[in-house]
């Protein structure tokens, strides 16, 4: 199973890439402003690479795992470091916001990332 445990202050580049190592046909970006449910984020809201999460702790740690729901994963981004988080799923070339398929897990959005990219 996979698990990515975030418990100490991390730069948004090593989340990112530790992210896209588990997931490789996943991304996930970091945003200023918190996004509505079912509705994407502004690219002028996005958080540069070399941001550095904090405020985190083994009390409050982010821990992702396969079989959760993209909207639990970015759920603890926004409540435990008040990021909005938003993944993304490969297709083809594109990166598609996963804002209709937030009900799926991680490793769903993953397997059809990977379907989409072998068209």
């Amino acid at each position: 199973m996979t698990i990515i445990k975030i418990d100490k202050p991390v730069k948004v580049s090593e989340i990112k890439k530790a992210f896209n190592n588990e997931f490789p046909f996943l991304k996930i970006e970091f945003f200023k402003k918190i996004h509505k449910p079912m509705q994407g984020s502004l690219k002028k809201d996005v958080i540069t690479d070399d941001f550095t999460a904090s405020n985190l702790s083994n009390d409050n740690a982010i821990i992702i795992k396969e079989d959760m729901l993209v909207s639990e994963l970015e759920n603890q981004f926004t409540e435990k470091l008040k990021l909005s988080a938003q993944v993304f799923r490969k297709s083809g070339r594109s990166w598609l916001e996963t804002t209709f398929t937030d009900s799926w897990t991680l490793k769903k959005q993953n397997e059809e990332g990977l379907e989409l990219s072998n068209i």
